[in-house]
């Protein structure tokens, strides 16, 4: 079925108290108004209508190309909001209403939707729910056949209207010539003063509309978020609801309420989730890793069988059968290949670390590319910085790094090259030489005795 999806977004979200639009307030990792574009596209949407008002720019920005933005002027209700996209309407002849601050919609229920308003040929399908505290939801009107004759505000309704627990969430699937048709004839006579896209569903029954309706399963997912403590509580929904599909899949959660994982992250099969693990972005894990506990990733694209605990690391990729940490940290542009070992108190900056090369310990690895079977001593240093710019260190296969030294950049060791334990090496090391830059020690003897005397 061809559809469309007309996402309203132009609200001011007041009760936010935020600088940023209410749609683009970040849950598991991306916008609100995201999931909701997400959902549709599951379910072979791809043309979308953004309604947009306030902070229009800012919406703009930040969801970019791709979609067709409609500007609401004035905040005159949703059925204007809606009317807003008929002069820029395409030829799907099919289209979903949906609210940009409803995050937890899920593209099973949207195809439920469809599927109900193909199969009823109807005008309009609207999602409902049952609840056993309406609230300040719009109610459900059902005629004396069950048939859905109309939806009432909860600030217009009537004592008997407002004792009615079928609610109205807010999604609806139309047929666009219906839909355009009727916005056309609203009006706005109610307490708000607005044009209520509710009021198309009246409007269409009173023509014998055909008017279907798709009762939602889990209520939740009609979630809208007003506040931040709606925002709260469905990213607690969303976080469950991640971490269970990733175990339906093979992933093991040692405790998982307290990993916080986005929306757009991978894990495979067999790979073990410690406590306190933060997964963030698009960072993808692989097959029978060890993840944690306490750490924290973003971006970062893992091999399989990897081992990480204690750690931070940001748009990283990290080959297969890498050991990491404890209190590692991976700044972007680091790539380790299979097989790498980075210990505790290692600090890499976009630096490239060759197969089965070793960093064990307290070292800064920043600019520098480290070629097979490398080890770094503890306490190296490379020094990246001459206070204006940034240089890169060439460390070739085989070298070996002595404990505490400093490689000074721009510099090059050469292939099994051998620094000194202590060194502060400036110039180049050619292949298979030892390099010893540090001054000759000298003992005193007898110095502490002669010390002490004087005292």
């Amino acid at each position: 079925m061809q559809t469309g999806a007309i996402i309203l977004a132009a609200g001011v979200g007041k009760r936010m108290k935020s600088k940023t639009n209410k749609v683009l307030h970040n849950l598991c990792g991306k916008p609100l108004v995201e999931h909701v574009i997400a959902a549709c596209r599951s379910i072979g949407i791809s043309r979308f209508y953004v309604v947009i008002g306030n902070d229009a720019e800012q919406v703009k920005a930040h969801l970019g190309d791709g979609y067709t933005y409609v500007l609401q002027e004035e905040q005159l209700g949703t059925g204007h909001a809606a009317l807003q996209v008929a002069p820029y309407y395409q030829q799907e002849p099919h289209v979903f209403v949906l609210c940009g601050d409803t995050p937890l919609i899920t593209g099973a229920t949207l195809q439920r939707m469809q599927q109900i308003h193909r199969e009823a040929d109807a005008d309009v399908t609207v999602l409902t729910a049952i609840l056993p505290h309406a609230g300040d939801y719009g109610r459900i009107l059902r005629d004396a056949n069950g048939q859905v004759c109309g939806l009432v505000e909860a600030k217009d309704a009537t004592p008997e209207q407002l004792a009615i627990r079928e609610i109205n969430t807010g999604f609806y699937c139309f047929r666009a010539d219906k839909l355009f048709q009727a916005l056309g004839q609203l009006t706005n006579n109610n307490a708000q003063g607005e044009y209520y896209l509710t009021d198309v569903i009246a409007a269409l029954y009173r023509q014998g509309g055909r008017i279907a309706s798709c009762l939602l399963e889990d209520v939740r997912e009609a979630l809208g978020i007003n506040d931040r403590v709606r925002l709260a509580e469905a990213e607690g929904i969303l976080r469950q609801r991640i971490r269970e599909q990733l175990m339906l899949n093979g992933v093991t959660f040692l405790h998982p309420e307290s990993c916080l994982i986005d929306a757009d992250v991978t894990i495979g099969q067999d790979t073990i989730i410690y406590p306190g693990v933060v997964l963030q972005g698009k960072t993808t894990i692989g097959r029978d890793c060890v993840i944690g506990p306490y750490t924290h990733m973003v971006d970062c694209q893992v091999g399989n069988g990897v081992s990480i605990e204690h750690s931070v690391a940001r748009q990283c990729t990290i080959g297969d059968n890498c050991l990491i940490g404890p209190y590692a940290h991976l700044r972007p542009q680091t790539v380790l290949a299979p097989g790498v070992k980075v210990g505790d108190f290692v600090e890499l900056k976009n630096s490239q670390i060759g197969e089965g090369s070793k960093v064990p310990h307290l070292s800064y690895v920043g600019d520098a590319t480290i070629g097979t079977g490398v080890n770094v001593g503890a306490g190296t240093i490379f020094v990246n910085y001459d206070g204006l710019n940034k240089h890169r260190t060439l460390v070739e296969d085989g070298a070996f790094i002595g404990c505490n030294s400093n490689l000074v950049a721009p510099v090059q060791i050469g292939r099994n090259a051998f620094i000194a334990a202590g060194s502060t090496v400036t110039k180049d090391v050619p292949a298979d030489a030892l390099a010893v830059a540090r001054s000759r020690q000298e003992n005193k003897e007898g110095w502490v005795l002669r010390r002490r005397q004087k005292e």
